[in-house]
């Protein structure tokens, strides 16, 4: 009998991981930057070649090793390196063959035969094929080749395990990750995989979810069942059965992600006792993933910690994810901290800039920063100027995002001038007493914009029906009115009229001018709705409509009708497309 420990000595497969699997650097360092390691590339072979090369290998682990067929067939077609190798050791042995050969069918016959009569005296470790196709390289699955085996089937336990996640409905090429991540699994004694399986499912968890979360998730098949994967899943179970299994492999089946569930669900449930619906948690799932599966949730909720700081409740936070910019939230939150760092280095104070952070957290988020340093030479201005500059009118910083050039800033006396007309608006309407008051620090910080601007947006007002007096007024209780653009105040103005209001309610509720046209328009729309359907009293302030929370408006007004959410979800669907 012919003893195998010798006969691995002496063949070439004993030393493959040596030789094949560790990429040694070329010796010239001028080519280590611009050449990838040889094993990244497969050298491809005639389509033929591979083709029979496929088959002889084929019939080798089926027929001769007695593999399952479906095992078989999946190595032979997603091994590649492992392929290449052997065409390269038969070709070494037939070079006269190939010499001789004239058409590529023959070739193909040729490599074939080769390669068959190369297997039967030539045992290769099986292991190797197997792992390069269950999605695994060959530099990741060196570590895993055990030394004291060569034939699958004397691993019976390895076999058994990886039937089993294969039956189950596992793509056999994404098996790899589960071998990385958890290599445990596949040492569980026989029927204990099953088992663990089989209580996710009976805590509710579909096949079809569990297939692609396990594929993703290895650790869910190690210990315990993971009770905070299965909440999850409770959680969006309508969003599953909308989107299939297929959900949770667009979210998470992304190279080395690792899903920590637990912490997905404590979004989820912060989300929920902030007043978040099971639409609007749909909505966000739906059109911002990442805010919700980035880091597994963990950069939203480092995003709520941070901006928390500044003094924002965290349900308002929360209804900025609703409107969160197409941008993946870790540059928002990166965005953030670059615009934190420039307001400090421009002096500014810390009440500031939280005042800044508080009503401007989108603007701040959605675009990079220059650095500091390079700004105040490119406008030729000193920290001072800019901190005024960003006080006056925070928009102003988005003209100074990366890739967007900036030019030097008019002289001093210029922009004395600007402040001088500025002053001249808040002592003619009494915001100040004089040039010299000692609140005109703090009226600038109240009214920001120029005072041409500022101006111009006053009158728009008193045109309107307004008495400037009132108007007056009006700025004393809401002065961040006046901060939007003349466009805004307009827009919002005509739609307050178009349904049914008098422009004179803005004097009793003027920061109706502050809120979103989306907001105003959904909840004016709304409530028309439940006036036509006789569930709402007619003449209803529009402070009470507008300024309550979502939640309390759901409660109080839109449950009043039995098909209130649904009307509500669709008309919220509506007026968000059109924004």
């Amino acid at each position: 009998m012919i003893d195998l420990r010798k006969l691995r000595s002496t063949f070439p497969f004993a030393n493959f991981t040596q030789n094949h699997l560790i990429h040694k650097p070329p010796q010239n360092p001028r080519f280590h930057s611009t050449k990838k390691p040889i094993q990244s590339k497969v050298k491809p072979f005639p389509k033929s070649i591979v083709k029979e090369a496929q088959a002889a290998l084929l019939e080798y682990l089926h027929s001769t090793r007695s593999l399952q067929f479906s095992d078989a067939d999946n190595m032979c077609k997603n091994s590649p390196f492992f392929l290449q190798d052997l065409l390269k050791k038969t070709q070494i042995h037939n070079k006269h063959k190939a010499a001789t050969t004239t058409t590529a069918a023959a070739a193909a016959a040729a490599a074939k035969h080769s390669i068959s009569r190369y297997l039967r005296y030539h045992p290769i470790n099986e292991f190797e094929p197997f792992f390069e196709s269950v999605g695994l390289k060959p530099s990741e699955y060196a570590s895993l080749l055990p030394r004291d085996m060569m034939f699958l089937n004397d691993d019976a336990l390895l076999m058994e395990n990886y039937q089993t996640l294969c039956n189950f409905g596992v793509q056999r090429t994404k098996v790899g990750r589960i071998f990385k991540r958890a290599p445990e699994v596949f040492r569980y004694e026989s029927g204990v995989l099953s088992l663990k399986l089989k209580a996710y499912e009976e805590l509710g968890v579909a096949a079809s979810t569990l297939v692609d979360a396990v594929a993703a998730s290895p650790s869910l098949l190690v210990g315990d069942v993971d009770l905070d994967f299965v909440k999850v899943v409770e959680k969006l179970k309508e969003h599953f059965v909308a989107k299939g299994g297929g959900w949770v492999e667009e979210h998470f089946l992304d190279g080395g992600v690792y899903c920590n569930w637990g912490m997905v669900l404590r979004l989820l449930c912060l989300l929920s006792e902030v007043g978040f619906s099971e639409g609007q948690i749909d909505e966000l799932i739906r059109d911002r993933p990442c805010v919700v599966f980035q880091e597994s949730g963990g950069r939203a909720l480092s995003l709520i910690a941070f901006l928390s700081k500044f003094g924002l409740a965290v349900d308002r936070i929360a209804l900025m994810f609703l409107e969160f910019p197409q941008i993946r939230i870790d540059k928002f939150y990166t965005n953030l901290r670059r615009c934190l760092q420039f307001l400090t280095e421009i002096e500014m104070q810390g009440e500031e800039i939280g005042s800044i952070f508080q009503s401007h957290t989108l603007l701040l988020g959605s675009f990079t920063m220059k650095k500091t340093k390079s700004l105040l030479v490119d406008m030729n201005v000193g920290r001072k100027r800019l901190c005024r500059m960003v006080q006056d009118n925070p928009q102003e910083m988005k003209n100074w995002a990366m890739g967007i050039r900036v030019q030097p800033m008019v002289s001093v006396k210029a922009e004395q001038q600007t402040m001088l007309r500025k002053t001249e608006f808040l002592v003619r309407w009494g915001f100040v007493e004089n040039e010299n008051s000692e609140n005109l620090k703090e009226a600038f910080k109240l009214f920001r914009g120029r005072g041409t601007e500022l101006q111009e947006r006053f009158d728009l007002i008193v045109n309107a029906g307004v008495d400037s007096e009132d108007v007056r007024k009006m700025l004393r209780v809401s002065p961040q009115i006046i901060n939007q653009s003349i466009d805004r105040i307009k827009m919002k103005m005509e739609y307050l009229v178009k349904e049914g209001y008098s422009i004179s309610d803005l004097v009793t509720f003027p920061s109706f001018l502050s809120y979103t046209p989306s907001r105003v328009k959904l909840r004016l729309s709304m409530y028309n709705w439940l006036k036509d359907q006789g569930v709402a009293d007619a003449g209803l302030a529009l402070s009470t409509t507008i300024a309550c929370t979502e939640r309390i408006f759901i409660q109080q007004y839109v449950k009043r009708h039995p098909s209130g959410l649904q009307v509500w979800q669709k008309l919220k669907k509506e007026i968000l497309s059109e924004d």
